[in-house]
Order: structure tokens, then sequence, then C-alpha cells
């Protein structure tokens, strides 16, 4: 599956993207924004690229390569608790390398995720959760337009102690 933006292209996870993915996986300073508290093997992240040949309605998420107008794998998009009674889903984002941040990449692939996740599968609403203190991820998504829908106050412990979550929300059909 491919779903081209207009400056970037999202396709399905290969086994070619373990290794991408283990750096990126494995980098602590995504941990604090992914909730991730222990290192990734490459054989956990093989068999999550062989689980992603199914079905979303099988495995309730989907992971999406972002690659750039040179075809360079830049960072990844993921659906998760994929609800298709209630026809919702989480986003998640991630430009890894920040020489590729700034560059309109994360907005194109949410632009393109929107239409897939309405078109093909039907979807009524997108939903994110957001750190109190990230204002990039804040600021892409409220440019999305996801509005705001709540706090999850002292949801997550960081080293500078307990902070809150924004939960923000898109309808989309």
């Amino acid at each position: 599956m491919i779903l081209q933006g207009e400056s970037v292209r999202l396709r399905a996870v290969e086994p070619d993207d373990v290794e991408t993915m283990y750096r990126w996986e494995n980098d602590p300073e995504v941990w604090r924004v992914s909730g991730t508290l222990a290192p990734f093997s490459r054989h956990a992240l093989m068999r999550f690229v062989e689980e992603q040949q199914f079905d979303i309605y099988r495995t309730r998420q989907l992971r999406l390569m972002i690659e750039n107008p040179e075809g360079e794998a830049v960072g990844t998009l993921d659906l998760f608790e994929f609800d298709p009674h209630n026809r919702r889903a989480g986003v998640g984002i991630l430009i890894y390398d920040s020489s590729q941040r700034g560059r309109g990449y994360a907005s194109d692939a949410l632009a393109t995720l929107r239409e897939y996740a309405r078109e093909v599968l039907g979807l009524h609403q997108l939903w994110c959760d957001v750190g109190v203190g990230n204002e990039a991820s804040l600021q892409l998504f409220r440019h999305a337009g996801f509005t705001f829908a709540g706090v999850k106050h002292d949801w997550t412990l960081t080293p500078e102690g307990f902070r809150d979550e924004l939960i923000l929300q898109q309808i989309i059909d």
C-alpha cells in the first residue's frame, strides 16, 4: 500500500525498515514522547513488521513509513487502538531527524492519513494524546484541525515530575 501526499509518501513497513526502526525506537529521546520504557530487539521489530501484513481489522493498528520527496524514510505514522465499531483510531507521528522537521512532512502525512482514514477505513474521528510542553506536536495537530478535548492530569512521569497529557480529536466525516 502506498499513499501519496503533496510532499510525502506513506507506505507499508518493509523488512528493510527494521534497522531504521531499531535506531529510532531505541533512542531515549523518542521514549520521552512515545511512552517506551525498555529497548526493542531486532527480533521484536521483525515480528512487528510481519504482523503489519495483516489487516488493520485484525491487528487494530497500522504503521506507515513516511518518505520525503527523495524517497528517504524520515518518520512513522501510526494508527492505534483502531475501533471499527465506534469508527475511531488514535494517531501517533514521528519525524525522527531534526533536519527533516519543519518542512511540512508531518502536516502532509496527517492530511494524507486523514483522507485514507475517512475514505478507505470509514472512520468518524481521529484522536491523539500530546504531553504538555510538547509544543511542536501541539502546533502540528492543531494546525491539522484537531481540537482540544480534555486533560489527563499527572498522566506521565518524566525526570522533571508528573506531567499532564492533552487529548485532541478531529471529526473527519
